[in-house]
């Protein structure tokens, strides 16, 4: 019986989500002021980069839909995560709510794939960090791979659901980056 050789890591681009991954989850945040990176975040997207891979960000912003926020808020908040990390090479955001049945809200798979697009990259040779499961079902959906990064507020049955979990980002980075597991 052959038994299956290392995992070869194909990955061409790194999509992150942006709230509770990279920067501090500030529900429905309208204020560049209020964006703040997540421990060791600046430094996983740097190693990512390092590695020559195009580096995008999926994000759901229901806040939009819902009359909380504006596109132009929500654009804004991207500016200065932009200027935090440096320019990501594309920013895909979701502006529907959660009833609205679009195909681009996490955890379906279109964020994922206009991603993969606009980045030149098959969906299969991408990886999907987040903070929730909806994030890794997106990536799973579209045929990426999905790692999740739990924080307080990842509930237990995303973590068990996962099919690989990280401690942190630097870790996920690492996995992705070596094509090991998380």
């Amino acid at each position: 019986m052959d038994t299956p050789g290392p995992r070869v890591c194909r990955i061409k681009a790194v999509l992150f989500d942006r709230d509770g991954t990279l920067v501090v989850d500030v529900p429905y945040n309208g204020d560049p002021d209020a964006v703040a990176p997540m421990p060791g975040a600046v430094q996983a997207v740097a190693r990512v980069r390092d590695a020559g891979l195009p580096t995008a960000v999926v994000s759901n912003q229901s806040g939009i839909a819902r009359g909380i926020l504006d596109a132009e808020r929500v654009a804004a908040v991207n500016a200065r995560v932009d200027e935090i990390f440096g320019a990501f090479d594309a920013w895909c955001v979701c502006p529907h709510g959660p009833d609205d049945g679009c195909g681009c809200r996490k955890p379906r798979p279109g964020l994922v794939l206009e991603a993969a697009r606009r980045l030149g990259v098959a969906p299969e040779d991408v990886v999907v960090i987040g903070d929730i499961g909806a994030d890794v079902a997106a990536a799973e959906a579209a045929g990426a791979r999905g790692i999740l990064v739990p924080t307080p507020i990842t509930r237990r049955e995303e973590v068990t659901a996962a099919a690989e979990v990280a401690p942190d980002l630097a870790a996920a980075v690492d996995a992705a980056l070596t094509g090991g597991a998380a």
